[in-house]
């Protein structure tokens, strides 16, 4: 299974006790590999790079929080890196795509990604190195680089989305564009509240007559595998928006889940309780740390963070991934960070 030399390793390993050194020892990699072998069939195919790099540029990764393209940069430049997800040089230059991980996360699934954080984290957990004896928990907003929203200007955005489908199908527009273009540039040149309101009305209504039409485009789509899921995932979310501007219309100030952006749909408008502007659009991550530093559990959640909702789930996480009852004495700190 290991491809490197011994007297590769001599000439190129003077580190012993390198960090990447002990873990590629302790690491079970035979096992990890078994158990994501199930994932490969012959109409799915296998890529060239073994399944022990594989998983290593996964660990890796994670360990050092660096993306995919960063992480195949760093493993050409890096010789214990090398040595840590088993390189020959003679493969260096180009053993893998960094395009290749993301494929291989979505066939592995969560369940995959799963099998090899739960070997390495009860391997540690045995060995005393993880320690189950206090909880930490950090409260983070992701911000999104989003342009701030205006009604008006995803409805814009929304066209602009019809289009590029419009695009890959090969179909003509199915409503005036001209006149969208036209109102967009009155739009922009003439800002008066009492204006805009009337604009809005006029961009509700041509959006609204497109999205009738373009429903039944995707109900033709319908039997075309990805392509088709795609374009009701796209209906569903300019229909989304559509309902919600007419809510706004018929007066109603608080709509849930106000969508913010059509690129990132599950970014919200988080207030900031800082300086200008007062608030930011992103999603909330919560993470739950042992006492050495070691993350237990990660959670993704959309919309402002509300911690004391927050906490139980976390907690529950941590308590059935560590195999541990936690008391109140036994957390140590909460530290909240807002960007």
């Amino acid at each position: 299974m290991e491809s490197l030399s011994e007297e590769w390793v001599k000439n190129n390993i003077i580190d012993p006790a390198n960090e990447l050194v002990v873990l590629s020892k302790i690491i079970p990699w035979q096992k990890i590999i078994d158990k994501l072998v199930c994932y490969y069939n012959a109409e799915k195919g296998a890529i060239g790079t073994p399944l022990r790099t594989v998983i290593a540029l996964f660990i890796l990764s994670k360990l050092r929080i660096l993306s995919d393209r960063k992480i195949i940069c760093e493993v050409k430049e890096n010789r214990y890196m090398q040595y840590f997800c088993n390189v020959p040089d003679k493969y260096l230059a180009f053993f893998m795509h960094h395009s290749n991980l993301s494929k291989l996360r979505k066939r592995f699934g969560v369940e995959g990604m799963e099998v090899i954080d739960f070997i390495i984290f009860n391997l540690l957990r045995i060995a005393g190195v993880i320690k189950n004896d206090a909880m930490l928990i950090d409260s983070s907003v992701l911000s999104n680089n989003i342009i701030y929203p205006t009604d008006i200007g995803l409805i814009f955005k929304a066209f602009e989305k019809m289009k590029q489908f419009a695009r890959r199908f090969q179909i003509s527009i199915w409503w005036d564009d001209q006149e969208v273009k036209q109102l967009w540039r009155e739009y922009n040149l003439n800002r008066k509240e009492t204006e805009i309101n009337e604009i809005l009305f006029e961009f509700i209504m041509i959006l609204s007559d497109a999205l009738r039409k373009f429903e039944k485009i995707v109900q033709s789509l319908k039997g075309c595998g990805k392509k088709g899921e795609k374009a009701q995932t796209l209906l569903d979310l300019l229909t989304l928006l559509h309902d919600q501007n007419e809510q706004k219309l018929a007066g109603e100030r608080h709509i849930p889940d106000r969508i913010v952006s059509l690129d990132e749909p599950d970014a919200r408008p988080i207030v900031k309780g800082k300086k200008y502007p007062k608030c930011e659009f992103g999603t909330t991550l919560e993470l739950s740390f042992n006492r050495q530093g070691f993350m237990v559990t990660m959670e993704n959640f959309i919309g402002k963070p509300n911690d004391t909702t927050l906490w139980k789930k976390t907690t529950e996480l941590f308590q059935e991934k560590m195999g541990y009852s936690l008391k109140a004495g036994y957390f140590s700190r909460i530290c909240y960070f807002f960007l």
